[in-house]
């Protein structure tokens, strides 16, 4: 199936795998590269030579030129040189959960990596579009992580019509027939976090899977109690203490979790604090809030590394609830494939039959 997307990047289906922190490793883009998708490397979890490291285990995983992605935090303080990084390893593809600046997207581009920036809103489809993005992932708020309040089906049309490059949908797709329905609004492929979570291939602990196929479409929730902002992840032991918890319980939380994140990441706390206020974004967060928006990692790390299903952070999008098995990246990627063309087979021969003439 060809797409504009699938022409921009080179592979072989309009499916991208998520950049999600903890989870999106080697084996797991491998995986989805091997299959036909685009997978792409969270980096925001990783030191610069954990990413380099990663970046030649994808590719000694994968076919010579398959093309995968590295996600980057545009407001990390050594953006530029991740950028560089994949620049000099030659990654076919750069995803961005905030909106790069124009300097990078340039200097990316005229290195020959395809941007993708993800987007939340019209306005910031338009910007990132005005400044040279190569295409956008949209997401709506069925996606897991932080989202806005828009569903997919009315904020997807409203990107497609706005900018005049390839547009990716995300938000609450697992299956075929939600690509045949992306398609139909326009867009060129769909990207999935969730699903790809939920694979033999994701190397997330048995444990925390079996939490995510337990849940039920209601089990996923949003909550700014994490880090201030609109987080939708599977409703927790410590998303209910969050919750209840003062802002003085709620600093002591933050300032362990930050503790630990900074001697796994070997930031100072000057930087970690700075990373925090670059999430904060003018918002009304409390000191805790900030120290939870930069260390928010660990909580994550909790999760999806050490199986910690009480104590972490599990994001997710509401797809979840609609999930009950563990494919391969290869098994998933062909039954959506397959059930797309069904679809679009489905749906010809039912237009074929209304159109024919009366008989006689």
């Amino acid at each position: 199936m060809e797409t504009a997307f699938t022409e921009l990047v080179g592979v072989r289906h309009p499916i991208v795998q998520t950049g999600m922190g903890w989870v999106a490793g080697p084996r797991l883009v491998s995986g989805a590269a091997n299959a036909g998708a685009l997978g792409i490397l969270a980096s925001a979890t990783m030191t610069m030579d954990q990413l380099r490291s990663a970046v030649r285990e994808v590719k000694a995983r994968t076919a010579p030129g398959t093309p995968f992605g590295v996600n980057l935090r545009a407001d990390a303080g050594d953006a530029a040189e991740r950028a560089q990084l994949i620049v000099d390893e030659g990654v076919r593809v750069a995803s961005f959960a905030l909106a790069p600046s124009k300097e990078l997207i340039g200097r990316l581009r005229d290195a020959g990596v395809v941007v993708i920036p993800s987007v939340g809103a019209r306005r910031h489809a338009e910007k990132v579009a005005a400044w040279g993005a190569d295409a956008v992932i949209v997401q709506g708020g069925e996606g897991g992580g932080h989202t806005g309040d828009v569903a997919t089906s009315v904020l997807l049309p409203q990107v497609v019509d706005a900018v005049d490059i390839p547009v990716v949908a995300a938000g609450g797709f697992s299956d075929g027939r939600g690509l045949v329905a992306a398609l139909a609004y326009g867009a060129a492929g769909i990207a999935m976090g969730t699903r790809f979570l939920l694979t033999s291939d994701s190397t997330v602990p048995d444990a925390v899977k079996a939490a995510y196929l337990k849940a039920t479409v209601k089990d996923v929730t949003v909550t700014t109690a994490v880090d201030g902002l609109p987080h939708r992840m599977l409703r927790t032991e410590l998303v209910d203490s969050l919750e209840r918890a003062g802002r003085v319980r709620a600093l002591v939380r933050a300032v362990r979790h930050a503790a630990g994140f900074r001697k796994l990441s070997g930031l100072s706390w000057p930087r970690m604090v700075r990373d925090g206020l670059a999430v904060k974004h003018g918002k009304d967060l409390s000191w805790s809030q900030v120290l939870l928006a930069a260390n928010t990692p660990m909580l994550l790390k909790a999760s999806m590394v050490e199986g910690r299903t009480d104590l972490g952070v599990m994001a997710s999008g509401q797809v979840a609830g609609v999930i009950d098995d563990l494919p391969s990246c290869a098994e998933l990627v062909s039954r959506v494939m397959a059930e797309a063309h069904q679809v679009l087979e489905a749906l010809a021969a039912q237009h074929s039959l209304r159109t024919l003439p009366p008989a006689g």
